[in-house]
């Protein structure tokens, strides 16, 4: 099975780097020189790691394909996977992947608040992203004191949401005041 640690961001410098957004928990393990990545779209690949380092927060990698800046950004946006075996081994209650989470109904008691539809991977903590059943997009940390329990296997996730989480989190959609509405209070 393939699994997606990375995507290709912009290249870094003249000499072929490019940044990474991250997508694995682990990314000392995955990210080291002799790795071979596949590559979507196939075209762009497949990729082996010449050296990876840190730039501040930002993953910096180097491909023994690519030379160049403008090789580089054909590259750019590229998914990186992997090739495992473990996920359907694992037994493991402490990680899920993303695909794992993707679709399981957002449960609050007995109440669906909506459907898991993705998840960000942050440094600090990762966020579940929710699309709410009135169709607006939620963050919600992914901590066990707000998520605690994934049940995978009956395709819910239960959330304890302090008060107001739903609001704060949810994308601003607020209409613009209309200047030209009729209050019926003149009438």
């Amino acid at each position: 099975m393939q699994l997606q640690v990375a995507r290709i961001g912009k290249p870094h410098g003249i000499r072929g780097e490019v940044t990474v957004q991250v997508l694995t928990d682990a990314p000392g393990d995955r990210f080291v020189p002799g790795t071979q990545f596949v590559v979507e779209p196939a075209s762009a690949g497949p990729l082996t790691i010449l050296s990876a380092r840190w730039n501040k927060d930002i993953l910096l990698l180097a491909f023994e394909e690519i030379e160049t800046r403008n090789e580089a950004e054909t590259v750019r946006g590229a998914k990186l996977f992997i090739e495992t075996e473990e996920l359907d081994d694992d037994d493991d209650d402490e990680g899920w992947y993303e695909h794992e989470l993707e679709g399981l109904e957002v449960r609050v008691g007995d109440q669906v608040v909506g459907k898991v539809s993705g998840l960000h991977t942050l440094p600090v903590q990762d966020l579940l992203v929710v699309t709410a059943t009135d169709g607006k997009e939620v963050l919600i940390p992914f901590v066990e004191q707000i998520v605690p329990e994934v049940n995978v296997g009956e395709g819910y996730v239960l959330v304890t949401p302090p008060p107001g989480l739903f609001e704060v989190n949810a994308e601003d959609e607020s209409p613009a005041p209309d200047a030209g509405a009729d209050t019926g209070d003149n009438a």
